[in-house]
């Protein structure tokens, strides 16, 4: 909690500073959709949107062709725990994914 606070010693005033504490942001977190060759393009865009509904048809075909062009395609970069959890349900649904921490 930081806070200026005026005081009065001998007509002069003195400001008073308390030391602000900060929090240690916490790593963030890659989530990766490897390319799919059973699933169809549509199923895969589908998913990712229901998976992460973030995204929208757009970035959730960009995902796909990414993925399907270069063999791995990054959906979304977050805190670990929704990253372990869109991961996890990516493969729930048939789909192959990973988490790795952002660098």
């Amino acid at each position: 909690m930081a806070s200026d606070m005026p005081s009065q010693t001998g007509g002069v005033t003195v400001l008073e500073r308390q030391e602000q504490v900060r929090r240690k942001r916490q790593p963030l977190y890659r989530v990766l959709l490897h390319n799919d060759p059973v699933n169809t393009r549509e199923y895969v865009v589908a998913t990712l949107q229901m998976v992460v509904p973030q995204l929208s048809e757009q970035d959730a075909v960009a995902v796909m062709l990414e993925a399907h062009n270069t063999g791995v395609g990054l959906v979304i970069v977050c805190d670990q725990e929704p990253a372990e959890f869109y991961s996890e349900q990516l493969k729930r649904k048939g789909l192959t994914s990973t988490i790795e921490p952002e660098t």
